[in-house]
């Protein structure tokens, strides 16, 4: 059975982003009822925190050593975490921006599956290479802001790059974005913005 992968980033389930992955996976589900949908909750997924063991066994494994028991319990961890992500045959990642970036969930769950030998590999003399094979990707993206039209009175987005360069470094280059914005100010370009974006979202989903 074909499997979408649903990575929840926000805490609050009435949010922007949770809102917007909610219309896109009713239409996905409706256009793909054969499809598995796999939704890793960052807020209630088990994550170790990326220090002690797991980080040991990070150089460890980079320079060519065996892991210790701690090591290797710990590694276990991101290997089940990276393993779920490389099963899918989608990925749609619903999130906020929290301070012009990701919250800090998201990027703990990079650093844990960003690991030597599960997706990516380093050679001292070429440099790192992916390990993930490619696959359709995407990023629902909601902001206080509205990054959509450029009116984000000289905010930042580092959070689009930084997403699209972390996926593209393992191996996952076709990821498009719908970012939604503004959800904070005057009530009628909030539900502008919602609208315009759960119809795309809706479009998407079809033929995802």
């Amino acid at each position: 059975m074909p499997k979408l992968l649903h990575v929840s980033c926000s805490p609050r389930p009435d949010s922007s982003s949770s809102a917007g992955a909610r219309t896109f996976l009713e239409a996905f589900r409706q256009a793909h009822p054969d499809w598995d949908v796999d939704v890793i909750d960052l807020w209630r997924e088990r994550m170790p925190e990326f220090a002690g063991p797991i980080v040991e066994a990070k150089y460890a494994r980079m320079k060519g050593q065996a892991f210790n028991d701690p090591q290797r319990d710990s590694f276990a961890e991101a290997e089940r975490m990276a393993i779920r992500l490389s099963l899918a045959d989608r990925v749609l990642i619903s999130t906020p921006m929290w301070n012009f970036g990701i919250p800090y969930k998201l990027k703990q769950w990079f650093d844990l599956i960003v690991q030597p030998g599960l997706t990516f590999r380093f050679d001292p003399s070429e440099g790192y290479f992916p390990l993930l094979k490619d696959r359709p990707t995407l990023v629902i993206l909601a902001s206080g802001s509205d990054f959509v039209t450029g009116m984000n009175r000289g905010r930042i987005d580092m959070a689009t790059p930084y997403l699209r360069e972390i996926l593209r470094f393992i191996g996952i280059n076709s990821v498009g974005f719908v970012l939604i914005g503004p959800t904070t100010g005057p009530q009628q370009p909030i539900e502008a913005a919602r609208e315009r974006a759960h119809q795309r979202l809706a479009g998407i989903a079809a033929s995802f």
